[in-house]
């Protein structure tokens, strides 16, 4: 018994540490402006002339307090995608006789 509860928790160990290395390896962009509005779903920045509006939810993480308008920050954030739609080319035309 000793065998198969080891070889299950070394199944369960390489599962995770496979499945952490899949959200690893998605790729991370970077963003930094002074703020414009700060919300508890929501931060805004100034990128140029463009405003980026970054979604946020109560997972993220923020560090060294929290950000106000006008202030300088670094966003990290993931794109990722919410649905996917596939349009298929419409039917060619049949070429009479």
């Amino acid at each position: 018994m000793k065998t198969r509860a080891s070889a299950t928790g070394a199944l369960t160990l390489c599962g995770l540490l496979l499945t952490g290395a899949a959200f690893a390896a998605v790729k991370t962009y970077q963003v930094t402006g002074p703020v414009l509005e700060v919300r508890s779903d929501l931060i805004a920045v100034q990128k140029g002339k463009d405003r980026w509006e970054i979604a946020r939810d109560p997972s993220t993480t923020v560090k060294g307090g929290d950000p106000k308008v006008g202030e300088k920050v670094l966003i990290e954030y993931r794109m990722t995608a919410t649905s996917v739609e596939v349009k298929t080319p419409a039917a060619s035309k049949k070429k009479s006789k």
